[in-house]
């Protein structure tokens, strides 16, 4: 479990799998990650599980610490074909805007170059989505290169541990 000041992050599960499709069938929200019927969602949050089993590390819930409401994910994700842990961000369409994403995805990233001890870490982008590139561009990322994700083009991100300006 990771905590900030405002911020609970703790592993998915598949008991999350209700919650996981709800998250996603705002199409403002899954514009650039895509929906879930049920089913899809209780694979993914199956493939996340064996992912902290094997990597011991992965996505998570983000929940405030004021009331323990999720209002999103944020973590680690290991993409095989890429060779590289990227970190992601989804929230709550009513939590944009005040600062959750950065604070989550800070707190990652201070896990994932510390105790973790990744030498560098992805954030893969999709064109458009501005919200996300300026959260990457707060935390220190700079562009890597272009790429296709899930059949998407995107941009992909990287920040290195050297250059990562821990809190």
């Amino acid at each position: 479990m990771i905590t900030t000041k405002r911020l609970r992050l703790r592993p998915l599960t598949e008991a999350d799998t209700d919650w996981w499709v709800h998250l996603h069938a705002d199409h403002e929200v899954n514009r650039f990650v895509g929906g879930y019927t049920h089913q899809q969602a209780a694979a993914r949050l199956r493939d996340i599980h064996q992912q902290w089993t094997r990597r011991g590390h992965g996505l998570c819930a983000v929940e405030l610490k004021s009331t323990g409401l999720a209002i999103g994910r944020c973590g680690l994700n290991w993409w095989e074909q890429f060779g590289e842990t990227e970190i992601g961000w989804t929230f709550t369409r009513t939590h944009w805007g005040r600062g959750y994403a950065t604070e989550a995805a800070q707190a990652v990233l201070t896990w994932g170059f510390g105790p973790l001890r990744l030498e560098r870490i992805t954030a893969m982008i999709h064109h458009d989505n501005t919200a996300s590139a300026a959260v990457a561009q707060r935390l220190g990322f700079a562009p890597l290169r272009e790429d296709t994700v899930l059949g998407r083009p995107c941009t992909v991100h990287a920040l290195d541990r050297d250059d990562f300006p821990s809190p």
